[in-house]
């Protein structure tokens, strides 16, 4: 069905239009008369051609520039327009060179392509460049936008980017459907038993695809984090709307998909740009608790490895077989596992030597064997001159 404005617009342009030969005679400018060569439209052709790539290489390199006294938004656009001005400049050209020696006017009569359909085929033209110079505008407001809020990261701007991009060019074709009187009904209906088909076929990759656009958004992670996801625990290098790619301490990397890290337990170790680390180290029960702890914590404050803000803390968890286990809890910033490991070791360190200074034991696991009839510790090997024969020597019956 097509768009009344469009219909009324093609309608009132039908009974007033003439041929493309008559659009020809009238031209300003008699191409026939400057081209009339295959030889000579070709070589314009060639330096039309030229001249539309050496203006879009133009306009990149405008694009990677910032004007002082103009806005970014505006002078990107600027930019934008300046191609697309050139590169429609330039197909008027080469359509009205290639159009003076009647070669186009044989081919839409050949064809059936009427001025209604010609007009169709600019519309449609006009649209096109219209979503891409939106598009492109976007991007440049996008980006303008999100440098100057952190809590947008880049990939959460490529996605919302990438987002109105192709709802431009999605409104740019329901646009040109209708110009080309498409049946949009039926379109959609089709559409809609297509997507039934794909969702029930690819049910397990769009969970993928719609807990990605979660993540992306809510944000429990970034990239450089290190975090925890199930069994799996290593820093994030890289996020998409599919999966979720962690390398892991040993090197290894892990495609992890999205649904799963949406419904696993997740620790990020990073969020807070601290960590808490917790060594354990056992003292003698007869072992002055508190002095103890105070020369443990005296170590690890010491320590570059460790912040002294929060102090670090010592606890007395748990009775052990032949121990009272002190937990000795310093923090460590910028965590990674690196650092962790650095910390932990400079800290293991400090309370052995700092214990070893203070005469302050720790105690190896012991046993000692009793029996219900014999008073004292039951020794577990036997005095020399107690020997068996089997070990004293080659037994009665042997001979040599």
């Amino acid at each position: 069905m097509t768009h009344p404005v469009y219909a009324s617009l093609l309608s009132s342009m039908s009974p007033h239009t003439h041929s493309i030969v008559a659009l020809q005679s009238n031209a300003p400018i008699d191409f026939a008369t400057l081209f009339p060569s295959v030889e000579l439209r070709i070589g314009a052709s060639a330096l039309a051609l030229a001249v539309i790539v050496a203006i879009w290489s133009l306009g990149a390199r405008l694009h990677d520039r910032d004007s002082e006294n103009v806005s970014s938004a505006i002078w990107h656009l600027g930019v934008t327009l300046f191609r697309l001005v050139g590169v429609v400049l330039g197909g008027v050209f080469l359509f009205s060179v290639w159009s003076s020696s009647g070669d186009i006017a044989t081919l839409s009569e050949q064809y059936g392509l009427g001025t209604d359909t010609l007009v169709q085929i600019a519309l449609s033209a006009a649209f096109l460049v219209g979503a891409y110079v939106v598009t492109t505008v976007l991007g440049r407001l996008i980006s303008e936008v999100a440098s100057t809020r952190p809590e947008i990261s880049d990939h959460q701007r490529e996605i919302i980017f990438r987002l109105a991009q192709v709802s431009t060019y999605l409104v740019a074709v329901v646009v040109i459907l209708g110009i080309w009187q498409a049946d949009l009904g039926g379109i959609l209906v089709g559409a809609g038993f297509l997507g039934i088909v794909v969702g029930m076929a690819a049910r397990q990759t769009l969970g993928a695809l719609i807990a990605g656009f979660v993540l992306m958004f809510s944000r429990p992670f970034e990239i450089g984090d290190w975090v925890e996801v199930g069994n799996h625990e290593g820093i994030v290098t890289d996020i998409t709307v599919v999966n979720t790619r962690i390398q892991t301490f040993d090197g290894e990397y892990v495609m992890i998909p999205n649904d799963v890290v949406s419904s696993e337990s997740l620790v990020n170790r990073s969020r807070k740009g601290r960590l808490r680390l917790e060594v354990e180290v056992g003292v003698d029960y007869e072992t002055d608790l508190d002095h103890a702890a105070s020369v443990a914590q005296d170590a690890v404050e010491s320590l570059d490895e460790t912040m002294s803000v929060p102090q670090p803390q010592v606890v007395a968890k748990r009775f052990d077989d032949s121990a009272v286990v002190l937990g000795v809890r310093p923090w460590i910033d910028r965590p990674s596992a690196r650092r962790k490991w650095q910390a932990q070791t400079a800290v293991i360190s400090a309370i052995r030597e700092a214990f070893d200074e203070a005469d302050i034991s720790i105690p190896f696991p012991q046993r000692e064997l009793s029996s219900r009839g014999q008073s004292g510790p039951v020794p577990l090997t036997d005095a020399p001159s107690q020997a068996t024969p089997q070990n004293s020597g080659p037994s009665e019956g042997r001979n040599d």
